[in-house]
């Protein structure tokens, strides 16, 4: 990634439905500078999830995608999420001090990750904060005014929005990557923050299609939603945000990072439907 290339894709919507993928982008910036070879940085992406939903902005929904690493800057994290360790100087910005919040943190995973998910270290330096401000404003910034742009106009068109965060997961967790390390992942985990993003009907709506579908899906469990769906969704003003983690052994090779079929092809398949689903559903309706 050059300085003038784009830090994310972002097509404008005709539907109350609003898709992001915060996490599959592979443009790693020359200024990351880790001590980490690319094929090891590679494994914190949401691989390929772009191309599972890159049928969304046909059916008229909006799409936003990062193009930046989600291991460079974790656009799903608050900016206050830092660990001050990280920097060669004080952060001269708010930090936050919710005990829930710090356990991510203190995994190495932050807003600007310390380690991998199995705790490699991916700096073998301390960053200067002018870094990590760069990569704020750069990336974390204009991603979240084209989440919130894309919402704030599929909810002026209609009345109301659903939006969904877009993401993937591993088969089994590891050992830096959540606080649940060693956990086989269902294949689906639908999550609202405890129906506090999201009407939880919509949310079980998604999960009882997916069900019937044939997939294992859980609900809020390991996963409830962090900064996109929570910052969001406000499902009181008639905006639902949801997050939706897919195993990657569904549809990727997760070593080679190659994908398979024809798992790849069948998810797909029931993602559009699933999208058809929802624009289909009005959640104002009881």
């Amino acid at each position: 990634m050059t300085a003038d290339s784009p830090r994310f894709t972002a097509r404008q919507g005709s539907t109350p439905l609003v898709l992001d993928s915060p996490h599959s982008g592979t443009d790693y910036p020359a200024d990351f500078r880790s001590a980490l070879p690319l094929s090891v940085l590679r494994q914190a992406e949401d691989t390929h999830v772009e191309k599972l939903y890159d049928f969304a902005a046909d059916l008229g929904a909006a799409w936003v995608e990062a193009h930046f690493p989600r291991i460079y800057l974790d656009a799903n994290r608050d900016t206050t999420e830092i660990d001050v360790d990280l920097f060669d100087a004080a952060w001269p910005h708010e930090v936050t001090r919710d005990e829930v919040v710090l356990q991510k943190v203190r995994l190495g995973k932050g807003l600007i990750w310390r380690c991998t998910d199995d705790g490699r270290p991916i700096y073998d330096r301390q960053l200067s904060v002018a870094e990590g401000q760069q990569r704020i404003a750069q990336c974390w910034v204009p991603y979240h005014d084209a989440v919130a742009r894309a919402i704030d106009e599929a909810h002026a068109r209609h009345g109301y929005s659903i939006h969904i965060n877009c993401h993937s997961m591993p088969s089994v967790a590891a050992s830096h990557a959540t606080l649940h390390p060693g956990l086989a992942h269902a294949d689906f985990v639908i999550g609202d923050r405890d129906g506090s993003t999201s009407s939880p009907a919509l949310s079980r709506r998604i999960c009882d299609f997916l069900k019937a579908r044939g997939y294992d899906v859980e609900y809020n469990h390991p996963y409830k939603g962090v900064e996109l769906v929570r910052r969001y969704g406000k499902p009181e003003q008639d905006r639902h945000s949801i997050q939706i983690e897919i195993n990657r052994r569904i549809y990727m090779d997760e070593e080679t990072l190659a994908i398979s079929q024809p798992g790849f092809d069948r998810l797909k398949k029931d993602l559009r439907d699933l999208v058809d689903m929802l624009l289909a559903t009005d959640p104002r309706e009881k």
